[in-house]
């Protein structure tokens, strides 16, 4: 299992857009990979399941992911939080 935490520094947080890119990066791997953030754990691969959590500017977040392309799933979902200027 591979597991990183990130710090929302975006304005918005993670509104739709952002979401959308995270979920499109998630959904191409075959991992388990999820978003956890207080104490709610949701699939990074479901719109509706990162939404539901309204994630603001300054929250605190962890990433998990969990199978044979851990790793590089991590890695790919760090890069677009950076890209996007979601987290620093």
């Amino acid at each position: 299992m591979e597991k990183k935490d990130f710090n929302i520094i975006a304005d918005t947080g993670i509104h739709a857009r952002p979401a959308t890119l995270l979920v499109q990066t998630a959904s191409k791997f075959a991992s388990d990979i999820n978003l956890e953030y207080k104490g709610k754990s949701v699939n990074l691969k479901s719109i509706m399941g990162v939404m539901s959590l309204g994630v603001g500017q300054g929250a605190d977040v962890t990433i998990t992911a969990e199978g044979d392309d851990a790793k590089e799933a991590i890695d790919a979902i760090t890069e677009t939080m950076k890209n996007e200027g979601l987290a620093d």
